[in-house]
């Protein structure tokens, strides 16, 4: 069997309706060099069978764990077993484009030593968080990120990026410290940058994504757990690290920090359950600013509540 140019790694969770998807954009490559390692992160919801149908016609191989171990052990465990000397990392609700493999091998052709990331495109429904702040919010993101100098890129460290198999090795496995939902990737890149690798944007690669954050209450949770991950990396690398909003800085930070202060996560998932039935009532820049208030406290909650994250995302 000829060793594949590049390993596709993707974590899996829940994913028995999303990876036909993903499988139908990697029969369409260009490239066809490449392996793809699902790991299964706990099976829920018999995933392993819907892996099992892909491999009769693409080079896809399972590990599945007995149960949720976090997606840090799951990225550790398809990287152990990559082949390929290029090592992408793929979420299961990306679907990459034809070219997908061969912009990632292209990107690494040179021998320079380098961390490519692909800024995803999220793909939102037609919901009142969508239109009120989810669409708005993912085009800002994706401006923010290509004005950031080459030295805060690590920052987007994300489920769409790759490195080659000897920068892997030599900045070690993803932290499992990293339990839950949250910032293992950025940590993974800040160790990256922190090594001497320069971290690129590949605009070729942007991916659409498939979010799973359709609602408000979904984000406001995601934005909880993140906070509450923050905190772990905060410990391991210094707080400095990150700069940031200085706390109850003006009126707007002022109120965010009140909010965080008195809700834990089931009350701010309370309002915003509320939000989302209101959403559509609301004038466009004040619905846009109440997801915005609602996901903006839930993130400083998290870090203020750390304990009130469970295990099992």
């Amino acid at each position: 069997m000829t060793t594949p140019a590049a390993s596709i790694v993707v974590p899996s969770r829940g994913g028995a309706r999303r990876l036909p998807f993903l499988f139908d954009a990697l029969r369409a490559q260009t490239d066809s060099s490449w392996e793809a390692i699902v790991v299964l992160d706990g099976d829920i919801d018999n995933s392993a069978s819907v892996v099992e149908a892909a491999r009769r016609e693409l080079p896809v191989s399972v590990i599945a764990f007995p149960e949720n171990r976090g997606r840090s052990a799951a990225l550790n465990a398809g990287f152990a077993a990559a082949q390929g000397d290029v090592l992408i990392r793929c979420d299961d609700d990306l679907r990459p484009k034809p070219d997908y493999v061969a912009a990632n091998l292209a990107r690494h052709a040179d021998g320079v030593e380098r961390g490519v990331i692909g800024l995803v495109e999220n793909v939102l429904p037609e919901t009142p968080y969508a239109r009120a702040y989810g669409n708005t919010r993912d085009v800002l993101f994706r401006e923010e990120a290509y004005r950031l100098p080459s030295d805060q890129r690590w920052r987007y460290w994300c489920g769409n990026v790759s490195v080659t198999r000897e920068t892997y090795y030599r900045v070690g496995e993803y932290d499992t410290d990293f339990r839950a939902y949250g910032w293992e990737d950025v940590d993974w890149g800040y160790r990256l940058r922190q090594s001497g690798v320069e971290l690129v944007f590949a605009p070729e690669l942007e991916t659409p994504h498939h979010i799973a954050a359709v609602t408000t209450e979904i984000r406001v949770k995601r934005a909880f757990y993140s906070g509450a991950a923050k905190q772990t990396f905060s410990a391991k690398h210094g707080v400095e690290v990150l700069g940031g909003r200085t706390p109850g800085a003006g009126v707007w930070g002022k109120l965010i920090d009140r909010t965080a202060q008195r809700d834990g996560l089931g009350r701010l998932l309370e309002k915003a359950r509320r939000t989302d039935r209101a959403l559509d009532r609301m004038p466009r820049w004040l619905a846009e600013k109440r997801v915005a208030w609602l996901v903006e406290s839930a993130a400083v909650a998290g870090a203020l509540r750390p304990q009130e994250v469970a295990n099992d995302v």
